[in-house]
């Protein structure tokens, strides 16, 4: 069924994850499944019983009825190891922004997104509407896998989800010559796959990541759909990434997060906040 699965922790913002993940599995008609992680294997049999008695809590206030898996590890291999062995389709993270995913994982969100071949969906607060009808592409000059682009299909054939691609301003000529590059890319495969979309550019007075947020706040976007970096290092968690900032953005805007395969791509295009 290709589940979606929702960190589980017991908190009101792992609820509204599960808020999120309730209008997703409507429109795709997906399973739910909450996923609690436990150090030692001794816990889990309490956690069963306090997950079948929140499961019940969330079928009786939300109307759909998830079904819950205690698993034992590290919730930076744990996750992944579990969105990969059931199938899932995305993975539903409740966070409230740099502190809140510190307190929450014990680490930077990153370092839990990263660690999942599996989408992420980074939120905040609950949705505010039904569906997803906006969603904001940053697009600059770094190549990144193309894989991004099955996933923009996906989202505008599951919700009819209108896009706005936000391209950055390169003065570097080379730099610019691959934004050009990855922005036609990017078009023709929109086209040709029927996808709504308009382009603006950055003004370029703030750092990119900046931009991309503050216009995403200033238009009332559903969703920011990023790239997660390729190969990131310790220096990235250490000093934060581009893509920890937009996740961790403070205004509340829902972050999907797609991670690259460990393949190089001759061509393609990047969408973080560089």
């Amino acid at each position: 069924m290709r589940p979606i699965i929702v960190p589980w922790d017991f908190t009101p913002v792992a609820e509204n994850a599960f808020v999120h993940a309730v209008r997703y599995a409507k429109a795709k008609n997906r399973e739910i499944l909450l996923l609690h992680i436990v150090s030692e294997s001794k816990d889990a049999e309490e956690k069963e019983k306090q997950m079948a008695e929140a499961c019940d809590k969330l079928a009786k206030e939300y109307g759909q009825k998830p079904n819950f898996v205690v698993q034992t590890g590290s919730i930076f291999v744990a996750i992944g190891e579990v969105a990969t062995e059931r199938k899932a389709e995305m993975i539903i993270m409740g966070t409230h922004g740099l502190k809140g995913a510190q307190k929450l994982f014990g680490s930077k969100a990153l370092k839990v997104v990263v660690s999942s071949k599996i989408p992420f969906l980074v939120v905040q607060d609950k949705p505010k509407k039904d569906k997803i009808e906006s969603i904001l592409l940053p697009i600059d000059f770094k190549s990144e896998n193309k894989e991004k682009a099955n996933w923009i299909y996906h989202m505008a054939r599951s919700f009819d989800t209108k896009f706005t691609i936000i391209k950055g301003k390169a003065k570097d000529k080379g730099f610019r010559r691959k934004l050009i590059s990855n922005m036609k890319y990017i078009e023709s495969y929109l086209k040709t796959h029927n996808v709504e979309y308009e382009i603006v550019t950055a003004e370029g007075k703030a750092s990119f990541k900046e931009e991309v947020v503050n216009y995403a706040k200033d238009n009332n976007f559903d969703v920011i759909m990023i790239m997660a970096t390729r190969n990131i290092k310790f220096t990235d968690y250490l000093f934060g990434a581009p893509e920890q900032f937009i996740m961790s953005n403070e205004f509340n805007i829902p972050v999907m997060c797609v991670n690259p395969r460990k393949v190089k791509v001759s061509s393609g295009f990047r969408a973080s906040g560089g």
